[in-house]
């Protein structure tokens, strides 16, 4: 299934200003593009319509809030069927240091991505929200030593 949407040049520019800095303003959007200022609003709204941009957020350092650890963490499942993954999906969306989930090929099911603040936060989740699962069956843990790279930014 292809989900490319195509864009036009002034969609490119404008997907990269907003990745960028979410905050700049219609008018300095539309001033970066040479566009009006009713062009650029309504290409905005184009593209949160059509899906290709959600809401803007702020991008907070977690280390700068108590959360400076970052944990990968692979999941073998037990079982792959329906309530099996329900009830997966229900656990890690209900917990908040796990930021991201990725269902992934290879000998692993799940990728899980944590930001915790040490090794005791992370072992309490471990062991209060994926091994009481009954539907894991194991896990394999790697702890970033250092962020070299961290972006949210899409090329396009």
């Amino acid at each position: 299934m292809n989900d490319n949407v195509p864009l036009s040049s002034l969609e490119s520019q404008l997907l990269s200003l907003l990745q960028e800095d979410a905050s700049l303003s219609v008018a300095d959007l539309a001033d970066a593009t040479n566009s009006s200022a009713a062009t650029i609003w309504r290409r905005i709204r184009s593209l949160e319509e059509r899906g290709i941009i959600g809401p803007p957020v702020r991008l907070v350092d977690p280390a700068k809030v108590g959360r400076g650890m970052d944990v990968y963490c692979q999941v073998r499942m037990k079982s792959q069927d329906a309530r099996a993954r329900a009830a997966f999906q229900q656990a890690v969306d209900s917990e908040p240091a796990i930021v991201e989930v990725y269902s992934i090929t290879g000998d692993w099911d799940y990728m899980l991505h944590m930001v915790v603040r040490d090794i005791a936060d992370f072992e309490d989740v471990l062991m209060r929200r994926l091994l009481d699962l009954d539907c894991v069956a194991s896990t394999s843990t790697l702890f970033a030593l250092r962020r070299i790279k961290h972006t949210s930014k899409v090329p396009v």
